[in-house]
């Protein structure tokens, strides 16, 4: 009987101490785990806005004149990997390198920019103002704009055409090296319309210069 009755106070003592430890928070307790996909309250789905992208036809559109479109569908129906974006770049730094390759007097590097008798045209103008004593002091300010202003493919021939908007300060000296004309301070608005050709689907992928104008 002795026993039980000390048992039971034993009982009785971890009773309490076990209450007193876990009955109490001490701000350490285990966080709850996640519940399961099953267990969480639903949720509801929280629209999503969506930001609109300008469609790029627009933006490339303003360096294409509408009568130039079907020649430049052409263009791609014929090499599908042509790129109206890298088109331009190229037709700009090739009117920059056409130009100061005139200005200088290097008909080699005009020969692998234009078509033979553009370059021819280009040679015998560097020719003559040789024979006049008369050199070029001309520097290509910017390009404020390359416009494609119509294009055409027959065959497998293609051209087309880009209109520059550009700023360029042009001087001219004799062969007393005299300025006689223009001035390197002030520059002139230039409307240069050039005519770049290539054979499709040819190995060769450089357009060269096959006209120029003015307007």
């Amino acid at each position: 009987m002795f026993y039980v009755v000390l048992l039971a106070m034993v009982a009785g003592f971890l009773a309490l101490r076990l209450y007193s430890v876990l009955g109490k928070r001490t701000g350490h307790e285990q966080q709850p785990l996640p519940r399961t996909a099953d267990e969480r309250p639903a949720t509801v789905p929280v629209p999503r806005t969506i930001d609109l992208v300008p469609e790029p036809r627009e933006a490339a559109n303003r360096h294409i004149e509408p009568k130039a479109e079907a020649g430049l569908r052409s263009v791609v129906a014929g090499e599908p990997g042509f790129d109206v974006g890298q088109f331009i770049d190229g037709a700009k730094a090739a009117y920059r390198m056409t130009l100061e390759a005139y200005w200088r007097g290097d008909e080699k590097e005009l020969e692998q920019l234009a078509q033979p008798d553009v370059a021819h045209a280009f040679a015998e103008a560097i020719a003559a103002r040789a024979d006049s004593g008369e050199t070029l002091e001309n520097r290509l300010v910017s390009i404020e704009q390359a416009t494609i202003v119509d294009a055409a493919v027959a065959g497998r021939e293609a051209q087309i055409t880009v209109r520059f908007d550009a700023d360029i300060a042009a001087v001219t000296r004799d062969a007393d090296g005299h300025v006689i004309a223009g001035s390197l301070t002030d520059a002139d608005q230039t409307h240069d319309v050039w005519t770049f050709a290539r054979t499709l689907k040819s190995g060769d992928p450089n357009w060269r210069l096959s006209d120029t104008d003015e307007e």
